[in-house]
Protein backbone atom coordinates (compact mmCIF):
# COMPACT_ATOMS: atom_id res chain seq x y z
CA UNK A 1 0.00 0.00 0.00
CA UNK A 2 0.66 3.29 -0.85
CA UNK A 3 -0.25 5.48 1.56
CA UNK A 4 2.02 6.96 3.48
CA UNK A 5 4.29 7.86 -0.17
CA UNK A 6 0.58 9.89 -1.15
CA UNK A 7 0.45 11.24 2.32
CA UNK A 8 4.09 12.84 2.07
CA UNK A 9 3.59 13.68 -1.58
CA UNK A 10 0.43 16.02 0.02
CA UNK A 11 3.18 17.04 2.80
CA UNK A 12 0.57 15.66 5.01
CA UNK A 13 1.65 14.56 8.66
CA UNK A 14 -0.36 11.52 10.17
CA UNK A 15 -2.27 13.36 12.19
CA UNK A 16 -3.45 16.32 9.72
CA UNK A 17 -4.61 12.67 7.63
CA UNK A 18 -6.64 11.40 10.34
CA UNK A 19 -8.30 14.79 10.57
CA UNK A 20 -8.96 15.11 7.12
CA UNK A 21 -10.48 11.59 6.22
CA UNK A 22 -12.24 11.43 10.01
CA UNK A 23 -9.81 8.61 10.98
CA UNK A 24 -8.44 7.94 13.75
CA UNK A 25 -4.33 8.11 13.59
CA UNK A 26 -3.44 4.96 15.08
CA UNK A 27 -5.69 3.18 11.79
CA UNK A 28 -3.84 5.32 9.52
CA UNK A 29 -0.54 4.02 11.41
CA UNK A 30 -1.59 0.85 11.23
CA UNK A 31 -2.36 0.95 7.64
CA UNK A 32 1.14 2.44 6.66
CA UNK A 33 2.74 -0.41 8.92
CA UNK A 34 1.34 -2.60 6.21
CA UNK A 35 -2.23 -3.56 8.14
CA UNK A 36 -5.18 -4.83 5.58
CA UNK A 37 -7.37 -1.48 5.82
CA UNK A 38 -11.14 -1.82 5.54
CA UNK A 39 -12.81 -0.85 2.60
CA UNK A 40 -14.31 2.10 4.99
CA UNK A 41 -11.12 3.48 5.91
CA UNK A 42 -10.14 2.93 2.04
CA UNK A 43 -12.57 5.08 0.96
CA UNK A 44 -12.56 7.88 3.73
CA UNK A 45 -8.40 7.98 2.72
CA UNK A 46 -9.39 8.00 -0.88
CA UNK A 47 -11.79 11.40 -0.38
CA UNK A 48 -9.36 12.79 1.77
CA UNK A 49 -5.66 12.36 -0.77
CA UNK A 50 -8.21 13.07 -3.96
CA UNK A 51 -7.28 9.46 -5.52
CA UNK A 52 -9.05 5.95 -6.01
CA UNK A 53 -9.25 3.39 -4.04
CA UNK A 54 -7.40 1.30 -7.04
CA UNK A 55 -4.47 3.67 -6.54
CA UNK A 56 -4.20 3.51 -2.61
CA UNK A 57 -4.29 -0.47 -3.03
CA UNK A 58 -1.26 -0.01 -5.94
CA UNK A 59 2.31 -1.69 -4.10
CA UNK A 60 4.54 1.52 -5.24
CA UNK A 61 3.93 4.99 -6.17
CA UNK A 62 5.27 5.94 -9.61
CA UNK A 63 6.56 9.36 -9.88
CA UNK A 64 7.61 10.96 -13.00
CA UNK A 65 11.31 12.12 -12.50
CA UNK A 66 11.13 13.87 -16.49
CA UNK A 67 8.64 16.15 -14.79
CA UNK A 68 9.13 19.69 -15.12
CA UNK A 69 10.91 21.12 -12.34
CA UNK A 70 8.29 24.02 -11.92
CA UNK A 71 7.40 27.30 -13.78
CA UNK A 72 10.67 29.34 -15.66
CA UNK A 73 9.70 32.53 -13.45
CA UNK A 74 9.69 30.15 -9.66
CA UNK A 75 13.14 28.63 -11.48
CA UNK A 76 14.61 32.39 -11.88
CA UNK A 77 13.44 33.41 -8.82
CA UNK A 78 15.07 30.32 -7.31
CA UNK A 79 18.56 31.25 -9.24
CA UNK A 80 18.40 34.54 -7.66
CA UNK A 81 18.31 33.37 -3.99
CA UNK A 82 20.97 30.37 -4.80
CA UNK A 83 22.64 30.52 -7.70
CA UNK A 84 21.23 27.10 -8.80
CA UNK A 85 17.67 26.50 -10.98
CA UNK A 86 16.36 23.99 -8.65
CA UNK A 87 17.90 23.46 -5.21
CA UNK A 88 17.14 20.58 -2.75
CA UNK A 89 14.91 21.97 0.29
CA UNK A 90 17.37 21.02 2.75
CA UNK A 91 19.92 23.51 1.16
CA UNK A 92 17.12 26.18 1.54
CA UNK A 93 16.47 24.92 4.90
CA UNK A 94 20.62 25.67 5.73
CA UNK A 95 20.52 28.82 4.66
CA UNK A 96 17.24 30.24 6.08
CA UNK A 97 18.50 29.48 9.27
CA UNK A 98 21.75 31.21 8.47
CA UNK A 99 20.86 33.82 7.55
CA UNK A 100 18.07 34.54 9.98
CA UNK A 101 20.51 34.12 12.49
CA UNK A 102 23.28 36.46 11.28
CA UNK A 103 20.62 38.96 10.65
CA UNK A 104 19.28 38.29 14.09
CA UNK A 105 22.82 39.00 15.47
CA UNK A 106 24.09 41.89 13.65
CA UNK A 107 20.60 43.29 14.57
CA UNK A 108 21.44 43.08 17.97
CA UNK A 109 25.38 44.36 16.97
CA UNK A 110 23.12 47.37 15.33
CA UNK A 111 22.80 48.90 18.80
CA UNK A 112 26.17 49.79 18.79
CA UNK A 113 27.33 50.43 15.18
CA UNK A 114 24.41 51.64 12.58
CA UNK A 115 26.14 49.57 9.45
CA UNK A 116 25.82 46.84 11.22
CA UNK A 117 21.95 47.37 11.77
CA UNK A 118 21.73 47.64 8.13
CA UNK A 119 23.71 44.57 7.47
CA UNK A 120 21.50 42.72 9.72
CA UNK A 121 18.40 43.75 7.94
CA UNK A 122 19.31 43.02 4.74
CA UNK A 123 20.49 39.06 6.17
CA UNK A 124 16.59 39.33 7.65
CA UNK A 125 15.31 40.40 4.17
CA UNK A 126 16.90 37.90 2.09
CA UNK A 127 16.35 34.80 4.59
CA UNK A 128 12.64 35.99 4.15
CA UNK A 129 13.02 35.87 0.34
CA UNK A 130 14.76 31.94 1.22
CA UNK A 131 11.43 31.49 3.37
CA UNK A 132 9.39 32.31 0.43
CA UNK A 133 11.57 30.05 -2.33
CA UNK A 134 11.27 27.33 -0.15
CA UNK A 135 7.44 28.09 1.01
CA UNK A 136 6.97 27.99 -3.35
CA UNK A 137 8.85 24.90 -3.88
CA UNK A 138 6.64 23.24 -1.56
CA UNK A 139 3.26 24.97 -3.26
CA UNK A 140 4.68 23.30 -7.06
CA UNK A 141 6.12 19.98 -5.04
CA UNK A 142 8.99 20.35 -6.73
CA UNK A 143 11.56 18.51 -4.29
Amino acid sequence: MILKQLRLSKHLTQAQLATISGLNIRTIQRIEQGHTPSLESLKCLAAALDTDINTLQQESFMTNKHASPGPLWLRIWFFLGTFQSQPGRALLIRLERILHGFGLLFCLLGLISEAALVGGLLLLINGYFISYCKYMGDKFAIW
